[in-house]
């Protein structure tokens, strides 16, 4: 019994400083698979982002419980569904009290840091250092919230392009400001690749004269489904404004960026001004396709391009070597699939993010996981790689036994997904579901209509097949499953919690402004 207590003892305790790894989680806005080459290299190549998949794991199931910004961030930081994390939509405000990862890994002696895009509207609590964009924050010239030494916020007006700032606070942060004797968590958030999408000087013209491919349900008509998906406000024939495809004078930017700005919009927009009067429809649906998805693309490649300035850092530095770097974004987004920008859908383009995971000498260069993950498992991952305990209130699981090729036999095997903001920009109906990545079934809630989905036959989920006989035994099975997940998850009766239903009025669909979101 004596030999066995001083083992017992050290299996209790966190591991020590040098054995923990630092913890990098890079952060983007509305970032597709589709604008990811390691996933898709159809469009856009991404060397950086595909460095990490390279030297570690490509996850190709990654799906998000409520496809939408700041929820989603909600979810990362507790562990826990929209429901019980209290941030269901965009109007809400992040509880900063609550119990979040970033406050575990301070008690077990990390340094922690958030730089760039908060979208939670608190002030970011357990955290050593932040400095966020206010809002959801400009392309151009941001003012930053930060901490000061004493823990009071101030703000500080920043000049120059967002990603490329966000990615020198994340350098100078790494190289200055942290406590060198600590492992650190720094979570580095863009605002890129949201709407509406302003380019860098960098990349002002990059793409000029190619054509970017059209996905093959650019077209879609939505007869195969309910009346959900024709009730959107999301396409690109009808809902693109002025601002987004970027036929207006270009907003908060200084004389400088303005002029070079001007240089790179001021010809195509001209051109197409003369052109407008005789293109038929499906050519202005196809210009402003174009228009959009090209500068969604070279905001992307800024991101990518700041990526690589902090790999580089961390070699440079030795601090690879320990350091996981993870890469994913807060849900997945519509590249004109379905006619569509935007996410919110449980459809697979918004519910699947991007997760890149390079860990040395933990996951597999080069490996690539099919296995159902979230954005749920990100909290219980970093807690469980520091050494630290989780806590049982936390409602995803660990992605290390993953990261080491050993998923657990017991793994979901199916996943819970809901969508609360309705209404709300977009008009898409509330609904939730249950995905096994081989078949979805969508409850629109408010509608009483469902949708079922065989994902092999109909990747694209162009027709629902509920209510079709030969899928009556999958049906059922299904929503048993979806009452079994909904227990499970304590998912209140009726079907979501109460509280404000109507969004704030900076959240409803604009002529003028993007969404929030």
């Amino acid at each position: 019994m004596k030999g066995f207590l001083p083992l017992l003892f050290a299996i209790s305790l966190p591991l020590c400083a040098a054995d923990r790894p630092n913890i990098l989680l890079i952060f983007t806005d509305d970032h597709c698979e589709q604008a990811l080459s390691a996933y898709d290299p159809a469009r856009i190549t991404t060397p950086h982002m595909d460095r990490i998949a390279k030297e570690g794991m490509r996850f190709n199931r990654c799906y998000v419980t409520n496809s939408i910004c700041g929820p989603s961030r909600a979810v990362i930081l507790t562990g826990k569904y929209s429901h019980l994390n209290g941030f269901v939509r965009n109007g809400n405000t992040f509880d900063g009290s609550q119990q979040t990862f970033p406050k575990l890994l301070q008690k077990v002696g990390y340094t922690t840091a958030m730089l760039g895009k908060w979208h939670l509207r608190s002030t970011p609590t357990g955290f050593d250092h932040y400095e966020v964009l206010i809002g959801q924050g400009p392309y151009y010239n941001p003012t930053m919230k930060y901490r000061q030494k004493d823990g009071t916020p101030a703000q500080h007006k920043h000049t120059g392009y967002t990603t490329d700032i966000i990615v020198d606070l994340t350098l100078d942060w790494l190289k200055k400001t942290r406590d060198k004797s600590k492992p650190f968590m720094l979570m580095t958030q863009h605002k890129a690749p949201h709407r509406n999408w302003q380019p860098g000087p960098k990349y002002l013209n990059w793409l000029d004269g190619k054509t970017i491919p059209e996905p093959e349900t650019l077209w879609d008509d939505y007869k195969g489904r309910t009346s959900a998906a024709s009730g959107q406000t999301m396409t690109i024939r009808k809902h693109l404004n002025a601002n987004d495809l970027k036929l207006g004078p270009p907003r908060g930017l200084n004389p400088e960026q303005a002029a070079k700005w001007n240089a790179a919009y001021g010809p195509r927009n001209e051109a197409f001004r003369k052109a407008e009067p005789d293109m038929s429809e499906k050519e202005i649906i196809q210009w402003k396709y174009q228009r959009y998805v090209k500068d969604y693309l070279r905001c992307v490649k800024s991101v990518d391009d700041g990526i690589g300035r902090i790999l580089d850092y961390l070699e440079e530095s030795g601090l690879a070597k320990n350091t996981i770097v993870i890469y994913s974004s807060d849900q997945g987004w519509y590249l004109g699939e379905h006619g569509w920008f935007d996410k919110r859908w449980m459809y697979e383009e918004s519910l699947k993010t991007p997760l890149l995971v390079r860990w040395p000498g933990v996951a597999k260069a080069g490996s690539v996981n099919n296995d159902i993950v979230s954005n749920l498992d990100f909290a219980e991952t970093f807690l469980d790689a520091a050494g630290a305990g989780v806590p049982e209130d936390m409602q995803g699981r660990s992605l290390v036994p993953v990261l080491k090729g050993e998923t657990p036999d017991d793994w979901r095997k199916s996943f819970y997904y809901h969508y609360y903001e309705y209404p709300g920009a977009h008009s898409v109906a509330r609904h939730f579901g249950v995905t096994t990545g081989e078949h979805k079934l969508i409850h629109f809630y408010h509608k009483d209509e469902w949708e079922l989905f065989d994902l092999k036959k109909d990747p694209e989920e162009l027709k629902s097949v509920y209510g079709d006989s030969s899928y009556s035994d999958i049906e059922a099975n299904l929503k048993k499953e979806l009452k079994r997940l909904r227990t499970n998850y304590k998912l209140p009766e009726p079907e979501e919690p109460s509280g404000p239903r109507r969004p704030r009025k900076d959240n409803r669909n604009r002529k003028s402004k993007p969404a929030a979101g």
